[in-house]
């Protein structure tokens, strides 16, 4: 997985690139641990990732219940596969998700 991270003030957006998994969690959770500090505006591009798993899921949500202080956080271009896992999780009625 790669993570491309564009920051313009208080506002971060966010490409992942690949699997959200066990394996690549981790490093997306601790490019959020570090980047959302004083952000109030978040989008979360999953266009080009395949495919997230319950290590996945938590990081989303760790970084959500830090947006919920601060201000907001979407994710734009899920794929079906993603979405589907969202509504199945009822990870769609906690995230924004365009």
């Amino acid at each position: 997985m790669t993570i491309d991270k564009l920051c313009e003030g208080t506002v971060l957006t966010i490409k992942i690139n690949g699997r959200l998994d066990t394996t690549t969690a981790p490093q997306l959770d601790t490019v959020l641990d570090e980047a959302l500090p004083g952000m109030t505006d978040v989008t979360l591009d999953c266009a080009n990732m395949a495919y997230i798993s319950s290590a996945g899921l938590r990081v989303l949500l760790k970084a959500q219940k830090v947006m919920n202080k601060q201000g907001s956080m979407k994710l734009i271009h899920v794929n079906e596969e993603v979405a589907e896992v969202f509504d199945i999780t009822g990870f769609s009625d906690i995230l924004t998700v365009e």
